[in-house]
């Protein structure tokens, strides 16, 4: 089932605090991007983030797959914690940027 631009829409409004949240549909579903940065997905109307340590450290997430044979990804359950939103795709951001610069 592909996502709703609804549900995208509301993901995308929840991210508000966390910089220029924009999102691109990707093989029927669609990317998250922050200031440009590729960090998540939104499949299935189900929104997934990359799993990195800091993240780890945040929170015990679920994790999920945004299709068969890809890698997990965190699955965001609780889209109305805007804090833990923020907190989560700030670190996650940081760490993708340093590992680009490796």
């Amino acid at each position: 089932m592909a996502s709703s631009l609804e549900f995208v829409e509301y993901v995308v409004s929840q991210l508000s605090d966390c910089g220029l949240i924009s999102y691109k549909r990707m093989f029927g579903e669609y990317g998250i991007y922050c200031d440009g940065i590729y960090f998540g997905a939104i499949c299935n109307n189900n929104f997934l983030v990359k799993i990195t340590d800091k993240g780890k450290e945040l929170k015990d997430f679920n994790t999920g797959y945004p299709y068969e044979g890809a890698k997990p990804m965190f699955l965001i359950e609780d889209l109305e914690d805007k804090e833990v939103l923020a907190k989560l795709v700030e670190i996650t951001c940081n760490e993708l940027t340093k590992k680009s610069k490796k």
